[in-house]
């Protein structure tokens, strides 16, 4: 079968350039043909991603199309003002995406509000929520290698889309011939036709000033002589982040000039990711030569934010998502309830996998702090539920370990916008009264604990990669551990027992240990990855490290 549709392939018409040259290159290697034609890549709450290229299982035109025609005929079945909002990132042929799917929904008699330059996941969140859509698409892959694109599809809150409207999209896709089922106009058509409209300057500066509203110390940063560099990573970050960081007051920004401007290529760092030391090292070493009080590094669909910060001693170090949360957590609950702005029964969100001291910080404050299931959507619908009962005010932060947060409901998706804003507020307030983020999360550690949150990663690449990961995690189903290392598992908490967590089900494992560390063991939802989480607790670093690593060799085995 995956030959005669990679015959079919090679013997059209395709109107890309690049794909035909490719698949001539492949003629008569069997492995490379399976690879592109033997899956197709699946659409799920995550969208698409995948590898660029030619073939069924690869992100191109014809992906693209077909996709977006499942996603139409879901549209049309809504009524609504049957719209969709699009938006793009950097990546490579991610405008071309973006204006391929706009053409498909005008030739389905969809309203389409695109945006005439790259603009990041909240951007999209927001359009979406502003022009009252029935649907958003961005097109990203996020941090992913520069191989990569991808397509993340939203419902009409703005959150991506729910595990029930996606299953239907699929169905849809499922019933189009990737290569001439979809309905197609150009782009040009479409906006003669009316049906393609850009996004309007009333929408983005809306955008703008709901950001700005969150501040929490207004007017604070326009003396604060704060010194910023910050690097967009090549994406879409550059203008939202210092067009609201200009608003604010802070005005002494240098931005990493080899990664200032849109570059698909990621030229400067192979894997375009603010979790990683390689996609900082330039920004961190301008602020070394600077002497800037902070770095800002956002990815490349600008949803999340990594940080260095100055410390006391002059040196620079890293903060981890978590320790972020943490104190972007403390920082508006302190400040606002001195303000007196915190609401009554205020609420935070966290995933499951993020930091236990987060929820001791809410304790403190006497703000209610929900965990939910790994992916943005799930804060979001916390979000939609407040707001459903007259009481979204109550939302104050939402946050994942992996480097994503939101303050406020304006949008339903982390916004890496609104955290360099917070970010450099905080840092602002801090330096204001003599001290600094460095010396603040010494005081948080000090008065709650040594907490120490470690990832590590396992990858399973290939086609029986997916594979291999189900039989991992059933095998821990069937065979769970009594102890890992010397520690001895005293609890198990399965997410696929929906009964006994409250929440829908979930392939994630978690085992508290007798000495109070914890571990999760969950499988990527967008990389053929299993990922094991770490929450350990020492009397300090060194102590809750040795800890963690004897966790980890001890677990290690069992992913090989």
């Amino acid at each position: 079968m995956y030959l005669d549709e990679y015959k079919r392939w090679l013997a059209a018409d395709l109107e890309d350039s690049d794909l035909h040259p490719e698949l001539a290159g492949i003629e008569g290697n069997d492995d490379e043909i399976k690879d592109r034609f033997a899956v197709a890549l699946k659409f799920g709450t995550a969208g698409l991603r995948g590898v660029l290229g030619a073939g069924t299982n690869r992100m191109n035109i014809y992906v693209v199309r077909q996709a977006t025609q499942g996603l139409a005929n879901w549209v049309k079945t809504q009524g609504g003002n049957q719209t969709v909002a699009i938006s793009y990132d950097s990546r490579i042929k991610s405008d071309v995406f973006a204006k391929t799917a706009a053409a498909v929904l005008a030739a389905n008699g969809i309203k389409v509000r695109i945006y005439d330059a790259l603009m990041p996941v909240p951007a999209l969140s927001f359009a979406t929520r502003y022009y009252e859509c029935n649907a958003g698409i961005m097109v990203t892959a996020s941090h992913n290698p520069a191989k990569y694109n991808g397509y993340k599809a939203y419902g009409p809150d703005g959150c991506q889309m729910t595990d029930d409207a996606a299953a239907i999209v699929y169905d849809e896709i499922q019933k189009t011939d990737v290569l001439t089922g979809a309905k197609y106009i150009s782009f040009a058509e479409g906006v003669e036709q009316g049906l393609i409209r850009f996004v309007g300057d009333d929408c983005k500066n809306a955008f703008y000033e709901a950001i700005e509203a969150r501040q929490v110390r207004p007017g604070l940063c326009k003396t604060a002589g704060l010194k910023l560099v910050y690097s967009p990573l090549n994406g879409s970050g550059l203008v939202p982040v210092t067009r609201v960081l200009n608003d604010i007051g802070i005005t002494d920004i240098t931005i990493v000039p080899e990664q200032e401007y849109p570059n698909g290529y990621f030229t400067t760092c192979s894997y375009p990711n603010p979790e990683i030391f390689e996609a900082l090292k330039l920004g961190l070493d301008l602020a070394k030569e600077s002497g800037a009080d902070l770095m800002l590094a956002t990815d490349p669909d600008a949803d999340r934010v990594g940080i260095a910060m100055k410390c006391p001693d002059g040196s620079y170090e890293l903060v981890t998502g978590n320790e972020m949360g943490v104190l972007l957590l403390d920082y508006i609950c302190a400040g606002r309830k001195e303000l007196g702005t915190l609401p009554e029964k205020a609420v935070a969100v966290k995933s499951i996998v993020s930091t236990p001291l987060a929820d001791a910080v809410a304790a403190h404050y006497g703000v209610e702090m929900r965990s939910v299931l790994t992916g943005f959507k799930w804060i979001g619908d916390q979000i939609a539920s407040l707001e459903a009962a007259g009481e979204v005010d109550r939302f104050i932060f939402g946050f994942e370990e992996s480097y994503g947060y939101l303050a406020g409901p304006y949008v339903r998706d982390k916004d890496a916008v609104i955290s360099s804003m917070l970010i450099c507020e905080m840092a602002a307030y801090y330096r204001s009264i003599g001290s600094s983020i460095k010396e603040r999360l010494e005081e948080i550690y000090a008065e709650y604990g040594r907490y120490l949150n470690v990832v590590d990663s396992f990858e399973f690449p290939g086609l029986t990669g997916m594979d291999k990961m189900s039989g991992i995690m059933q095998g821990l189903r069937d065979n769970p551990p009594a102890s890992i290392g010397d520690k001895k598992v005293v609890s198990v908490t399965d997410y696929k027992n929906t009964e006994a967590t409250g929440l829908p089900a979930a392939n994630v494992l978690t085992y508290g240990l007798d000495n109070g560390a914890t571990v999760v063991v969950r499988p990527s939802g967008t990389e053929p990855k299993i990922k094991t989480y770490f929450t350990t607790l020492g009397k300090d670093l060194a102590d809750a490290q040795a800890t963690k690593d004897e966790l980890a060799a001890a677990l290690a085995p069992l992913f090989k």
